[in-house]
């Protein structure tokens, strides 16, 4: 069974295992970068948030986020399921069923993400004001 720890600086800060230093996703070359840019995807929050009741078929994912192309699920998901926030079960029925259900990593990430989606929820009225008045300005 592997271990797994948070390795610390004295400073309070993680240091990333792969490279030894501490983490900055200020940092072009930290690892956490890649991994900010995957966890803001829009698909990525779409999806997490659409698992977040439970397991779901690919169909199903298809249909609860609409929008996203069978080839854009097929390739987040595949992202998500390497990034340890999302695991693939297969049923082995005929044909098989397959299944997508968050890791307890990805779970880690679904308070975040309904948190955004709500406040964009609350707030499109004034965002949408915002662009009607720059619009409105520009065109004046």
């Amino acid at each position: 069974m592997l271990a797994f720890w948070i390795v610390m600086e004295s400073t309070g800060r993680v240091i990333v295992a792969s490279s030894g230093l501490p983490a900055d996703v200020f940092s072009e070359k930290c690892a956490t970068r890649q991994v900010l840019d995957h966890i803001a995807s829009k698909w990525t929050v779409l999806i997490v948030d659409a698992l977040g009741d439970g397991p779901r078929r690919h169909a199903e994912l298809r249909r609860r986020v609409e929008g996203v192309t069978q080839k854009m699920l097929t390739q987040t998901l595949r992202l998500l399921e390497a990034d340890g926030f999302v695991e693939r079960a297969v049923t082995p029925t005929v044909p098989p069923e397959v299944s997508y259900a968050l890791t307890p990593l990805g779970q880690s990430l679904r308070e975040p993400i309904a948190a955004i989606r709500l406040w964009t929820e609350t707030h499109i009225n004034e965002i949408e004001r915002a662009r009607a008045a720059r619009t409105a300005g520009a065109s004046g």
